[in-house]
This record gives structure tokens, C-alpha cells and sequence, in this order.
């Protein structure tokens, strides 16, 4: 967790600012994992911080925040199109990754 946490600071993807009073907030919650290896051995424990998406309500904040998550369905039409077209797939895994950008929306 703390490994997660300083990446945020090191990336600088987030400050601390004082509650809105009238707004409701989405809270986080730790996420908690472990990674096996080929064998099925643990090899290293992951946790993620995550927003409590269940705690928003339509025509408040629903539309505020997304996950920034890939659906099955859309993964599986992804690779479809690769072996239709022929291109070559790769996977990897992001120690951790963020939007250094802004953004209007």
C-alpha cells in the first residue's frame, strides 16, 4: 500500500484539499491481491486504492467520476479485430500508471 501511495506523491497526481461542504464525497477503499506465478505460487502482494463507486447516486455525482478499467467484453472484441487484421497482441503490466494531462471535460 504504502509502494501505491508513493507513486502518487512522486507523480504528484494528487493534493489535499478541504471538503465541500455541499457535495457529497466518494470515498476510496484499499484493494488487495496477490500476483501468483506460473505455478500458482504467491509472489508478491498488490493493493490498489479505488474509488467507492458504489456510494454515488444518479443525477448527483454519478457522472462524475469512471473507472478506468478494461470490461471482458471489450477486451474479447479487441482481440477478434487483432486476428481479423492480423496484428500482433502484447500484455504487460504497469507498476503504475497516470493522466498527465489536463482535461476540459
Amino acid at each position: 500500500m504504502q509502494e501505491e501511495l508513493d507513486q502518487f506523491n512522486k507523480n504528484q497526481v494528487w493534493k489535499l484539499i478541504p471538503k465541500p461542504e455541499s457535495v457529497p464525497v466518494t470515498g476510496t477503499k484499499q484493494v488487495l491481491r496477490n500476483k501468483l506465478n506460473e505455478d500458482g505460487k504467491v509472489v508478491r502482494n498488490k493493493a490498489r486504492l479505488v474509488a467507492q463507486g458504489y456510494s454515488q447516486q444518479e443525477g448527483v455525482d454519478y457522472d462524475e467520476t469512471f473507472a478506468p478499467v478494461a470490461r471482458l467484453e471489450s477486451i474479447r472484441i479487441l482481440q477478434a479485430y487483432a486476428s481479423f487484421k492480423g496484428f500482433s497482441l502484447f500484455q504487460m503490466d504497469v507498476k503504475s500508471d497516470f493522466l498527465n494531462g489536463f482535461i476540459e471535460e
